[in-house]
This record gives structure tokens, sequence and C-alpha cells, in this order.
């Protein structure tokens, strides 16, 4: 009789873990992952190669960029299978956010901060997907999409995995950020631990605040600092704060298109510089102006800070309000200050 129980409990429990999938960040291979970083390729690189839809990936396990063997609008690759289960998955044991100041099929939003990215997690853990690309990603009932104006530029793509209690506070920053969050759910399980997530979705604003730096910690245990600001913070984050934060001179890669860039600016203790050429692999290289990222690293190479996030180095943006990640990981420092080939000293 024991022997029967055994044999019936069993497949029971296989099947509900089959049913159970992780919410998390995916590799290449769609296995969990504690982060990864994809930067997108532009259309026209300098030696006129590429549609577009190519990108180099990067995570722990990597020592330098990959050439993805997938394209970036297939459901394949590491942002298909990390955002999947918002796709297929969805449930009353998850919730998420997603926000974009040029959000899909609606028009750009001027009054809410100059940032874009993605929350889905459970009770157990998710991801925080911060990002560049304009009218991504699509609403959850349209599925996995690429939009048709992402071709053009390059485009980085952060991903990092946090346990439950961490998202508490990534609310809290976004909070700050003042995102245009354009598709939401948050069961009734998430109310009252989410609060600040509740009031995101209900599209409210602080009062009077200016910034607020926090650390957090990956589900793996990797330390990041968070960086937020509102618009009652009017500077230029990169010089204003983080690099004076950090206590090192920081080399940027923002978007320039603007009629009042801003150049490069040494008249702080610590320097911002504007990077004009990004080399990713001997063979991949390309212009600022082809690209639509936002990121800076440490000039000095024993610093190791490497920051992503949402805003450019424009004198329209230091009123709008939006943040940076940064973190010391020597893989992904590495990567990224390789990727300078030329930058604007002041």
């Amino acid at each position: 009789m024991c022997c029967f129980h055994t044999w019936l409990i069993v497949p029971v429990l296989f099947s509900v873990s089959l049913c159970h999938t992780e919410l998390s960040c995916r590799n290449e291979d769609g296995k969990p992952v504690d982060w990864f970083i994809m930067y997108k390729l532009p259309k026209y690189k300098i030696d006129d190669v590429g549609n577009g839809l190519e990108y180099m990936y990067l995570d722990s396990s990597e020592e330098d960029w990959q050439l993805s063997k997938f394209l970036v609008n297939t459901s394949q690759g590491a942002l298909g299978s990390t955002l999947k289960p918002l796709y297929t998955g969805r449930s009353n044991s998850s919730a998420y956010v997603l926000y974009n100041d040029a959000p899909p099929l609606l028009n750009y939003s001027m009054e809410h901060g100059h940032t874009k990215g993605a929350l889905h997690f459970d009770q157990s853990q998710g991801f925080w997907l911060i990002h560049s690309i304009p009218h991504f990603p699509p609403f959850p009932e349209r599925g996995y999409s690429w939009p048709p104006s992402g071709k053009k530029y390059g485009q980085t793509v952060f991903c990092v995995t946090y346990k439950y209690v961490q998202f508490h506070e990534i609310a809290q920053q976004l909070l700050y950020y003042n995102p245009n969050v354009y598709n939401c759910s948050l069961p009734a399980v998430f109310q009252k631990e989410m609060s600040s997530l509740a009031l995101l979705c209900n599209r409210s604003k602080l009062p009077w605040v200016s910034r607020r730096l926090r650390s957090l910690i990956s589900a793996k245990g990797e330390h990041f600092l968070s960086f937020a600001k509102s618009k009652f913070y009017i500077d230029d984050i990169y010089t204003g704060w983080v690099a004076q934060t950090l206590k090192t001179d920081l080399l940027a890669e923002t978007w320039q298109h603007s009629d009042h860039p801003l150049p490069s600016n040494c008249s702080l203790p610590y320097h911002v510089m504007n990077i004009r050429m990004i080399q990713l692999k001997r063979s991949i290289q390309f212009k600022s102006s082809s690209d639509h990222s936002k990121w800076c690293v440490s000039r000095i190479r024993n610093d190791h800070w490497t920051c992503l996030g949402d805003l450019n180095r424009a004198y329209a943006q230091i009123w709008r309000s939006g943040g940076l990640v940064c973190s010391q990981n020597p893989i992904i420092y590495q990567a990224f200050r390789q990727a300078v080939a030329w930058y604007m000293s002041c």
C-alpha cells in the first residue's frame, strides 16, 4: 500500500514542477542567469554591413561580447526567452509593469521620465529589464515582436534577476523616475507589500523629491548601485551626480542627436567625456551618432565602474527624470571599456 501511494504522489509533484516557470533573466539557451547585457547593433555600421537586427551578448559565463546566432526580432535568444512568460504564462501569481516614454501604439510622453523598462516577478523572484528601445516591449496580448523603428540605431538591454524582497526597493526608485507606465498587472496578493508599484500602476506622482541612491542585490548576491533622479534634480546626472559619487572620470555614450547636446565636462573634480566611436570586437565598429544606447564606464581601468540606464547627455534632459544602474563587475567593465574606440577630451 505504501508503494502505491508513493507511485501516485511522485507524478503529481513532477507535473506541478513542470507547470511552474521560474521568472528570471535567461541566457541564449533559455536557461536562468543572474544577469545579461545585450548590445543591439545599428543597421548602418562603418563597413555598411548588418540588417539592424543582430546583437552582441554578454553574461557572467562569457569573457567578452559574443555575436548571437539569433536575431533580436525572434522569440529565441536571451531577450525573447526572458520575456516569454509575459506573453504565454501570465497569472494572478505574478505581477508585471511595462514603462516607456515612447510606448507601443501610444503617443510619446514628455510629462514622464525619459526611461524605458519592464518588471516581471512573483513572490519568489523576477527580473528588472532596463533598455533604450522606443515602442518596446509590446503589450502582452499582442505577443513578442520587435518594433520596425528599432533597426536603425544601436540599443542596449540590461537584465538582472532579483529576489522578491528587492522589488519594493526597485519600485521606490521607479517612483523617482516617474515612468510612463503603459501596461501593468498587480494582483491582490501583491497590493499590500508593493504599495509603491500600486502608485506607479495608478500613474501617481511623488510630491517634490530630488534624487535617491540605493544598493540592490541580485538573486545570486551581486551588488549594484541604483541612481534615481526626479525632474526636480536639475543637472546632468552623469557629471553632477554619478561621477562625483563614484569618484571616477566617466566616458559616456548617450544619444547626442538633440539640438543642444552637452559637451565633455571637466569643470568638477571628476570629469565626464563623450564617446564618439564604439568598437565591439575587431570587425564591428560604429559612430556614436548611430547609437541610441545610454551607458558610461570609468576612464581609469582600476575603478571598474560601468553604468547603464535611461538619460542622455543633452541640455533638455537636465529637467527629465530617469536613472542609471551601476556595477563594478570586472566582466561588464572590461567589455564596455574595450568598446570605447574614441572619446572627446575636455
